[in-house]
């Protein structure tokens, strides 16, 4: 089932072209990563789906809505400077602030979103943090925490911003199997990332951004150099390449003999 369908995609911000011609269908249990350069629309393709940003032309649609009708299936996770840490306020209601949307304004929070938050916690290996203020946090404590505030609203589609950015190997590692094992449990999952070899790892989708999509396929698809040379702007001897798996000229073995003057 077709959770993410975009047609069309045009966005301008401040008077430039950020997206062009943008089309792409997200199913349920897949696990999507936008790759691109800085500027290259990533975010601004999430927001969009979120329903934050208005299209300047094209149109998004989340599980058949606009995606302002269907914020109660999204669940956004953006980057960890966005989050005010300073406020004080504890980690169990720091999650719960996911389900406001869910809650309306005088609704006082019931047995199930206090369930939802535990299961949400649990998730992220946090529930013996529950009660620590926010600001006390290390930083990968404070992405589980903005995961598990995404998961409380227990989405469709879970969309992520940057969230490896700044952390360390085992959290970057729990993180990524939490987000695979959600798109193997049905959800639909789309990350923007500078991370490529988390991507490539994985990842069961890529798409390759800038400002329009250049290439879409499963990470043993994209192979051919071009598009990879294409969306950041590199030569056919770049590591980037070897990295890939798409260099004939640079393999990853001469690379290190290189680096160690050829030993």
């Amino acid at each position: 089932m077709t959770v993410v369908s975009v047609r069309d995609l045009e966005v301008d911000l401040g008077g430039r072209r950020v997206l062009e011609g943008v089309n792409l269908d997200v199913d349920r249990g897949e696990f999507v990563a936008l790759v691109g350069p800085n500027g290259a629309g990533k975010s601004t393709l999430l927001r969009s789906i979120l329903g934050v940003l208005q299209p300047t032309c094209g149109r998004v649609s989340v599980l058949d809505r606009p995606p302002r009708k269907a914020r109660a299936s999204l669940g956004y996770v953006p980057q960890r400077h966005e989050f005010a840490w300073d406020f004080p306020i504890d980690v169990d209601h720091a999650v719960l602030s996911g389900r406001t949307g869910l809650l309306g304004v005088r609704r006082r929070p019931g047995v199930d979103d206090w369930r939802a938050v535990t299961g949400a916690l649990e998730r992220v290996g946090l529930v013996d943090l529950r009660r620590r203020p926010v600001g006390e946090l290390s930083g990968g404590q404070r992405q589980r925490v903005l995961v598990a505030r995404a998961l409380a609203v227990e989405p469709d589609l879970l969309l992520l911003d940057e969230p490896y950015t700044g952390l360390d190997l085992p959290t970057q590692e729990l993180l990524a199997g939490l987000f695979a094992q959600l798109a193997a449990d049905g959800h639909a999952v789309v990350m923007a990332t500078h991370d490529l070899l988390g991507a490539l790892t994985g990842c069961s989708r890529l798409v390759l951004l800038d400002r329009e999509v250049v290439a879409d396929g499963a990470p043993v698809e994209l192979t051919d150099p071009a598009p990879w040379c294409r969306t950041f702007a590199v030569g056919p001897a770049h590591p980037l390449l070897a990295l890939i798996g798409a260099s004939p000229l640079v393999s990853v073995p001469e690379r290190v003999a290189s680096v160690n003057g050829g030993s």
